[in-house]
């Protein structure tokens, strides 16, 4: 082989390097954080058979065109998960503009602020308000703020770094009154923080109540959830909670993720 044609297969072996790499650099990511009702555990479902609808929602997404990351830690709030540096900082050091975040919290939020098992409770509500205590696990004193204001943080955070920031209102326990599904202000605070933080919202207990309120409370508590929790949902619930929320991507497509998923 002549050097003139090395030089060409080497141009074109070049080439493909960089276009791949370049293809690879333009490929954004959807990063996913919550609680267990995103992620439980492994989110494997392990020996109870609980999921959270971050294990399944990555199948409705196209992988040549977008990376799915569901870093949702179960038994987290928006305080702990914020403040953990090995939770919200390695993701916050990860996103890229372009980049999409979606969060789902509130179940967790509302323990106690101060106990001696998790100290993971924040203030009701969306407000400014914020408290001064002694975090028996850290032995330091920390200052706790709102739900809401967490939620804003996280969305403060996510804008800086040039990406979307997505919030879910949590999704709702297995808990009826007569035919309907009980709701949470959990929800309300949500949709607050996402239009005061001007984060999109997917009004995700809104969307599942309609389904379980279709079903009725029978058929929902045999097919989604375990006997014994009324929080953690089976494969089949969080399956259902997944395609709601892709539902909602497509006939959403101003929140930016209806173009990568899967035709």
């Amino acid at each position: 082989m002549n050097i003139s044609r090395v030089n060409v297969v080497l141009s074109v072996f070049v080439m493909l390097v960089l276009c791949s790499f370049i293809e690879k650099e333009d490929k954004p990511t959807l990063f996913l954080i919550g609680d267990s009702t995103v992620k439980t555990g492994r989110g494997d479902g392990g020996s109870n058979g609980q999921w959270g609808w971050g294990s399944f929602i990555a199948d409705y997404f196209n992988p040549q065109r977008i990376d799915v990351r569901n870093k949702a830690l179960g038994g987290t709030s928006t305080r702990t998960f914020y403040n953990n540096p090995k939770l919200w900082q390695q993701v916050l050091d990860s996103i890229q503009p372009g980049d999409y975040v979606i969060m789902q919290f509130g179940h967790n939020d509302a323990s106690p602020i101060v106990d001696t098992l998790r100290a993971r409770g924040t203030i009701k509500g969306n407000g400014d308000a914020y408290q001064e205590v002694k975090n028996p696990l850290l032995k330091q004193n920390e200052m706790v703020y709102s739900y809401g204001y967490y939620l804003r943080l996280f969305v403060k955070n996510i804008h800086d770094k040039g990406a979307t920031a997505i919030i879910c209102s949590p999704i709702p326990r297995n808990r009826w009154d007569g035919a309907g599904v009980v709701r949470s202000d959990y929800a309300i605070w949500a949709k607050e923080a996402a239009e005061q933080a001007a984060a999109f919202f997917i009004p995700l207990e809104d969307l599942i109540v309609a389904e379980y309120e279709k079903r009725g409370k029978e058929e929902v508590g045999r097919l989604f959830f375990g006997p014994k929790d009324h929080t953690h949902t089976l494969q089949a619930g969080a399956e259902v909670n997944a395609s709601l929320i892709v539902d909602y991507l497509l006939e959403n497509p101003e929140l930016g993720l209806k173009r990568y998923l899967r035709k």
